[in-house]
This record gives C-alpha cells, sequence and structure tokens, in this order.
C-alpha cells in the first residue's frame, strides 16, 4: 500500500475503533486505504480544541513507528514535527556531561510530542475519510453483534450503533477490553511500577533556540530516579521525573516548596537556571503512575480486536510503546492483504498469535531499560561494556548487533531481540570478570573471548 488512493476491494466493511488516540487514528488511515467505512469514537474532547493536560511524555519514534507511517504514505508529514536525537547525554552531578550514541552514524530516534502527533494524525485520518465522533463515551459493547452503546452517563439514555467489526484502541484501561474481561478464559493482569512521573519543562531561550543539546535525549539519572528531557521544534523541552511514589527520595516527600528546592539542589543543581518555572510546573501538572498491562485474547470471534496499549501496555522505558501501537497496525495490514480482506476469523487469530509473544518480549525490555537508564547509565562497568560493545559491533557488524540497536533500528521481532540480547549479555557478564579487564578491554584476548562465545552458542558460524 503505497499511498491512501480509495481503491475499495471486494468487501468492504463499518467499522468502529473505540479511541481517537495514535493507534485509534493510524488504524483508520489503514482502514480508510482498504475502502472500508470508519467511525471514531472518543469519550474526551477533540484534542485538537483543548490545551494539554501535563501528563505527557514526549514519543521516541523509532524504524518501527516509522516504517508504520511509510507504508501508509504519511511518513514525511509527521517527520516534519520530528527531531533526530542521535545519542544520550548524561548528567551527572559535579561531573561535565558525557554522549552516548544510540547506534552507528546516522541512526537516531526522533522526539514528537504527543498532542502535536495526535492533532495531525486525526487530521489525516479526517483527510482520507474517516468519521470522528468526540464526546461520545463508550458504556458498553455488544461483542457477538458488534453493537456499541454510547452516552453522557451510564445509567442515562444509550444510542446504539451497529457495526461489522469493532477495534478496541481506548489504552490501558480500555473499555472495549473490560467487556472482553467478563468472558470466560480471559487472561488479564496490570503491575503498576512504585515508580510514578510528573511532567516538567524547558523553556526555550528568548531567541527561540534550545538551551542545550536539541539533538540529544538529556537524563540525570540518580539511582532510583531520573529526570529525561527531550526536546521539541519550539526551542522547549519536554522534561519527565521519574521517582518513587513513597519512600526517602519520592513524591510523597516533596509537597512544599521548599522540600521540591531543596531536592533539587541536591539533585539535579545544573538544571536549577535551565528550569524558571520549576515550582509552577512541578505543583500544577499531576503525577502519574506507569503500568503494565498484559492479557489474552486480543480478538473475540470474526467481530472484535484489541491493539496497541489495550492489548499490551508497557511503561515508557523503551520508547516503544508508540511504535509497538503502530507495528500492530502494520502487521495487521499485511495479514488482511495476505486473507484477501475477506476472512477476519482469520485475520484475527493470525494476528494475536503474531503479536502476543513479541508484546510480552518488550514488556519485559521496557522494564529493564529503566534500570539501565536510572542507574546503571552512569556506572563505571556499565559504561566499559558499552565501549567493549561498540567496538565489537563497529569491527563485526554482522556478528554484534546491541541489544538497543535490535528494538530500535531493526524490523525483526521483539521476541528475538530479547532472546539474542539475553544471550549476548551472558558473554559480557563473562568478559567483565576477566582480570585486568579494564586495561585489557580492547586486546585480541577479549576480541577473540568474545568470537568464540558467539561461536559456541552458535550466534555465529563456526569456523571451518
Amino acid at each position: 500500500m503505497e499511498d491512501l488512493d480509495y481503491i475499495h476491494f471486494m468487501q468492504t466493511k463499518n467499522i468502529a475503533i473505540v479511541g481517537s488516540g495514535l493507534v485509534g487514528s493510524l488504524l483508520a488511515i489503514y482502514l480508510r486505504a482498504r475502502g472500508h467505512q470508519v467511525t471514531v469514537f472518543d469519550r474526551r474532547p477533540d484534542i485538537r480544541t483543548v490545551e494539554f493536560s501535563g501528563r505527557s511524555i514526549n514519543l521516541a519514534m523509532s524504524v518501527r513507528g516509522w516504517n508504520a507511517l511509510d507504508k501508509v504514505g504519511i511518513g514525511d508529514s509527521i517527520r516534519e514535527l520530528a527531531i533526530p536525537m542521535h545519542k544520550r547525554t548524561i548528567h551527572l552531578v559535579d561531573q561535565e556531561p558525557y554522549n552516548q550514541p544510540y547506534g552507528k552514524e546516522g541512526e537516531a530516534i526522533y522526539s514528537i510530542p504527543r498532542g502535536i502527533l495526535n492533532r495531525k494524525m486525526i487530521d489525516l485520518a479526517e483527510e482520507r475519510g474517516a468519521i470522528f465522533k468526540f464526546n461520545e463515551k463508550v458504556w458498553d459493547i455488544n461483542l457477538p453483534e458488534a453493537k456499541i452503546f454510547t452516552g453522557e452517563t451510564e445509567k442515562g439514555e444509550w444510542q446504539e450503533y451497529q457495526y461489522d467489526l469493532i477495534f478496541g484502541c481506548d489504552g490501558a484501561f480500555s473499555r472495549v477490553r473490560h467487556k472482553m474481561q467478563r468472558r470466560s478464559r480471559f487472561d488479564y493482569s496490570q503491575h503498576f511500577l512504585d515508580t510514578g512521573y510528573k511532567e516538567l519543562k524547558i523553556p526555550a531561550n528568548a531567541d527561540g533556540t534550545h538551551k542545550i543539546d536539541k539533538n540529544s535525549l538529556h537524563i540525570w539519572p540518580r539511582g532510583e530516579f531520573m529526570l529525561i528531557a527531550l526536546p521539541n521544534l519550539d526551542g522547549t523541552f519536554t522534561c519527565t521525573l521519574f521517582m518513587p511514589h513513597e519512600g526517602e527520595n519520592s513524591f510523597e516527600n516533596l509537597k512544599t516548596d521548599e522540600e521540591i528546592l531543596a531536592f533539587w539542589n541536591t539533585n539535579f543543581p545544573s538544571t536549577k537556571e535551565l528550569m524558571p518555572t520549576l515550582l509552577e510546573d512541578f505543583n500544577r501538572n499531576p503525577t502519574s503512575a506507569l503500568v503494565t498491562i498484559k492479557c489474552y485474547p486480543w480478538t473475540y470471534w470474526n467481530k472484535v480486536a484489541l491493539i496497541g496499549d489495550s492489548a499490551h501496555a508497557i511503561v515508557p522505558f523503551y520508547g516503544q510503546g508508540m511504535n509497538a501501537g503502530f507495528e500492530d497496525i502494520a502487521v495487521l495490514d499485511d495479514i488482511i492483504e495476505r486473507f484477501n480482506n475477506e476472512d477476519w476469523q482469520t485475520i484475527f487469530e493470525t494476528f494475536q498469535e503474531s503479536r502476543k509473544p513479541n508484546a510480552d518480549a518488550i514488556a519485559e525490555l521496557s522494564y529493564r531499560n529503566f534500570m539501565e537508564m536510572s542507574s546503571k547509565t552512569a556506572d563505571p562497568n556499565f559504561i566499559l561494556r558499552k565501549k567493549i560493545e561498540k567496538k565489537i559491533t563497529d569491527k563485526y557488524p554482522n556478528k554484534w548487533v546491541p541489544l538497543y540497536s535490535r528494538v530500535t533500528f531493526s524490523h525483526r521481532p521483539y521476541a528475538e531481540a530479547l532472546k539474542m540480547g539475553e544471550e549476548q549479555a551472558a558473554i559480557m557478564d563473562e568478559v567483565l570478570t576477566m582480570d585486568n579487564i579494564e586495561e585489557l578491554w580492547n586486546s585480541p584476548e577479549v576480541e577473540d573471548f568474545i568470537l568464540t562465545s558467539l561461536e559456541k552458542k552458535e550466534l555465529i558460524p563456526q569456523k571451518s
């Protein structure tokens, strides 16, 4: 599917999408491209008419997301909203910042504000014929008959809508999934991190330029908590403080302006001049929770399917929530093509069987990356590990692909990345126990050990 010419196929459907977020709006674009009638319901007002709430974490678009956007012909429109970030910039207390490249030269992840992207995606979906019904809350779904019931209140008068298919794209606390959970043999789990988050900001300079390097994802790692900053086109940075809800260094212990400033002076002194509205932002913006949600099945017969966070919400520490949701849609579209836009029961079953293992894998990887970002990026052993990996990657790019690159700069399955990452991590654990590794890290001895270990694990062909 190169672009959005309205080519109508043999069997078009009348389809409802619940949720007008990023995944819902992109799915609307894809389904319109296949000729289907699409109506999108959302309980909230049109995001294009309201101010943002202070609950956003900037998004990091990577290869999987761009692939899904390019496949349906809108990638270039979205690139106009994005800033490339080629590296992490690590800010330690009382030390100069240093950089950790994300990948090979030219590889980058892209910072995009969630609200700006969502507005653009809705515009693009409407231009292609999708109908949006805002301020229309879905209270109930008749799964066998694909009926939606909406209304102003749960006990008031409801409007009934009949569709051929329903897609739940309504996020981590999905109403569609809630209805599916009532059915027999539906597996569901949710796990909240002890860590929450709060949105803050770094304003632009008076001339509209950025106060710090705009092509970096900035991290102030402090063990159990951290501050990050991602750039915006207007010269600002969207900052996020991740910190435990309770405990010594926690949101519960930052109630007064004096407590906030004392905490900031101790842990983030280099940011004080960068964040003149710190107190205002901290007191105004809510503290939000982070949750991982898993469920199965994602589909009901040939009528209803969950996509994106409604099926597999993850914590944001790999920057893959949006990318995974967009990849869901690209994979679904490939399956629709394979079955000629017709056999929806088989389409749905094939989709969930394909994506479930990968959704579980990126959930695990995202949790692990929180530990890396908050604690390990400042650890000397971690820095040495990355230096050794980079050397092997540069010299043997077909033999050693770092885990981050497998996830972020690849189309290969998340489950494969998790498995290969664990194998490589075990090798690096052994390397770091070698005597005098700090002096020998660049030696042929270390290189030979790594290559031999790869051969023994059958991760590369053995020498003849």
